[in-house]
């Protein structure tokens, strides 16, 4: 009896991760990330921050870096006195809107499913992106969704920026409120804004992933601070509590399987250089969390789940003027992530304690002008093999997977993007053959995606 109560058990529990791990997957899809506010303000065009968004120029870095508050545009202003408050507020608030548009189709549909489905639209994001006032400005996205029909909270960057001397070289810094780790990222290599920048919204993909990869998304609120030295040394700090928006608060935890225990601390370091036509980076960044899964107290989930994720990543721009300055990305990042899953474990969520995953991002661009682009990007987790951890639809209970990820883009216009991409999985959750033991492999996931991105 007490078997089948714990089968049952660990069924129910390993069902209810499944469904947060899709909703998960769901939200970690990336949106467009440049808006057009940011060009009205500056009166810089799109292509002086980015090559095509999202990716940053070093202008768009800078720009960053300062709180989204370089301002070109006209402002209302006062100065301040002993008694007085300074003011410095744009005349035009800073909005954007995106409108997107797209086409998916897998290689063979899900069980049950019509193919080949077309969203008019996908998603309308409307932005407050720009400065609010001398050293603060936001980035702040909220999103209509065709899935559920409709509106949410999505991105939160909200940023005081400063200057001074450190050591005799210039120091900025900045204090930062932002909803997921690696948001506050300058660069196209960490999982917030790195490849594929966009994908479909309901397309299947793999179950394990690292948390820092894109785990907590708009389901954490985190401050912290960062600083540029010299131009050459980045380096930042933030802790992360569990933000579970659309439920009661304070909330108790049922049904959550990441309940942020204290704060969960970010780290990131990086160091940069230009040399001539080629710029590099490189860095490290992670977390270290402690959840009670499915419950507020360590008391209620039978224990905590501790998770730390560390990882490595580089960028290397190069600028190619024999061919009118086209530019050449190469981008990678690696994730270890090591757990001990005491609270899953004691809720018969998993066979194991102590788990491990390694996943792989790396990917080469090339951009000819701002008009077109080619990227192609190779992904690949590995990790503990563990049937109730990862049973719910794989039969092997693996959280290995891999293939790639093909994109080809086309802005007519700064604010147009047209695009074509192709994934193909050569494994999936654990198998390339019959991975859910109901017949379906790996390759009937291949995903065609067509997508149009209007900014305006």
């Amino acid at each position: 009896m007490g078997s089948e109560r714990r089968t049952f058990v660990g069924v129910s529990f390993a069902a209810a991760t499944l469904l947060v791990i899709l909703f998960v997957a769901y939200i970690r899809v990336p949106s467009a990330r440049a808006v057009p506010s940011f060009s009205r303000q500056t009166g810089f065009p799109c292509s002086s921050c980015h090559t095509t968004p999202p990716e940053l120029t070093p202008l768009g870095r800078i720009f960053k870096l300062n709180g989204y508050t370089m301002v070109g545009a006209k402002t209302i202003t006062s100065k301040a006195s002993d008694k007085r408050s300074s003011l410095n507020l744009l005349e035009s608030l800073p909005l954007s809107v995106i409108f997107e548009t797209s086409f998916t189709s897998l290689n063979k549909p899900q069980p049950g499913t019509q193919n080949g489905s077309f969203e008019f639209p996908q998603d309308v994001g409307l932005y407050l992106a720009g400065a609010w006032s001398t050293h603060v400005g936001s980035f702040v996205q909220t999103s209509y969704d065709a899935q559920d029909d409709r509106f949410s909270w999505d991105m939160t960057d909200v940023r005081y920026a400063n200057s001074t001397k450190a050591l005799g070289k210039d120091l900025m810094w900045g204090i930062d409120l932002n909803m997921a780790p690696t948001m506050e990222d300058l660069w196209n290599s960490t999982p917030m804004f790195g490849y594929p920048f966009f994908g479909s919204d309901f397309a299947p993909t793999p179950m394990a992933m690292p948390l820092v990869d894109m785990s907590l998304a708009s389901d954490v609120a985190g401050i912290g601070a960062y600083g540029m030295w010299d131009n050459h040394l980045y380096f930042d700090g933030t802790v992360y509590r569990s933000d579970h928006l659309g439920a009661a608060q304070p909330f108790d935890g049922v049904g959550y399987p990441i309940n942020i225990s204290g704060v969960a601390p970010y780290w990131r370091v990086a160091l940069q250089e230009t040399k001539g036509n080629n710029y590099l980076e490189v860095g490290s960044y992670g977390l270290y969390l402690k959840s009670t899964p499915n419950a507020a107290t360590a008391s209620l989930s039978g224990g905590y789940d501790s998770y730390t994720d560390w990882a490595a990543d580089f960028q290397y721009d190069r600028t190619i003027p024999q061919f009118q300055n086209d530019v050449l990305s190469l981008r990678g990042t690696f994730i270890h992530e090591n757990s001990a899953l005491n609270g899953t474990f004691s809720q018969a969520g998993s066979d194991f304690v102590y788990h491990h995953l390694n996943t792989f991002n790396v990917n080469a661009e090339y951009h000819w002008g701002n008009r077109y682009s080619a990227a192609f990007g190779w992904f690949g987790t590995t990790g503990t093999d563990d049937p109730l951890l990862y049973g719910m639809g794989d039969a092997a209970g693996s959280p290995r997977n891999d293939g790639y990820v093909a994109n080809l883009s086309w802005w007519p216009a700064q604010n147009i993007d047209l695009s074509f991409q192709y994934t193909d999985y050569l494994k999936f959750n654990g198998r390339s053959k019959d991975y859910d033991g109901m017949g379906r492999d790996a390759s009937d996931n291949n995903t065609t995606y067509l997508l149009a991105r209007f900014l305006f």
